[in-house]
């Protein structure tokens, strides 16, 4: 697949990213896999993946400050 930003391949790899969940939260899931392009670090993350991450969300604490939860494949 093709980078819609510069035109380079995108690769599968896993990473940490982080997820603003509220005005003062945020949740960091690491081993994410995403997409990511080799050229420019662009990601796309796919929508089975997505949905896993928004029921992960879904489950955490809504007032906690910072959370760090580890994706399990």
């Amino acid at each position: 697949m093709k980078c819609h930003n510069c035109g380079g391949e995108f690769e599968s790899v896993t990473t940490d990213l982080p997820f603003k969940t509220g005005a003062h939260s945020i949740i960091i899931i690491k081993d994410l896999p995403v997409m990511q392009c080799g050229n420019c670090n662009e990601y796309m993350i796919e929508d089975q993946v997505m949905e896993r991450v928004d029921k992960i969300i879904d489950m955490t604490e809504k007032n906690v400050e910072v959370e760090v939860l580890r994706f399990a494949a």
